[in-house]
């Protein structure tokens, strides 16, 4: 069974092989004409602006994200008050145990 899946992905490599390697041939055939060159141009172009757009929306959540946290926001602020809640609830936990009270030593 695994030989055959191995077979079958060679086989899916060795069909892209041939068109990955003429991507940046000179001599690909199909990019003598002016009229394919320029239609790959804007394919391009179109790929290199929406990938552009992608990173910078990217960024601004990021930055958003960043800004709200920096200015305590209330998801951040309200994370950071549970977690101290959760401390101190685990030190009094912890100072009881130490303490011999053995039902708090379980967690």
């Amino acid at each position: 069974m695994k030989f055959g899946m191995a077979m079958s992905v060679l086989a899916a490599c060795a069909a892209l092989a041939p068109s990955a390697a003429l991507a940046d041939d000179p001599r690909d055939p199909s990019m003598q004409s002016a009229q394919a060159r320029a239609r790959d141009r804007a394919i391009i172009k179109r790929m290199n602006q929406q990938q552009l757009a992608y990173v910078r929306e990217r960024d601004a959540r990021i930055m958003n994200d960043y800004r709200q946290a920096r200015s305590g926001g209330d998801g951040y602020a309200s994370a950071r008050r549970e977690h101290a809640r959760d401390m101190a609830q685990w030190r009094r936990a912890v100072a009881a145990c130490n303490a011999g009270r053995w039902e708090y030593c379980d967690n």
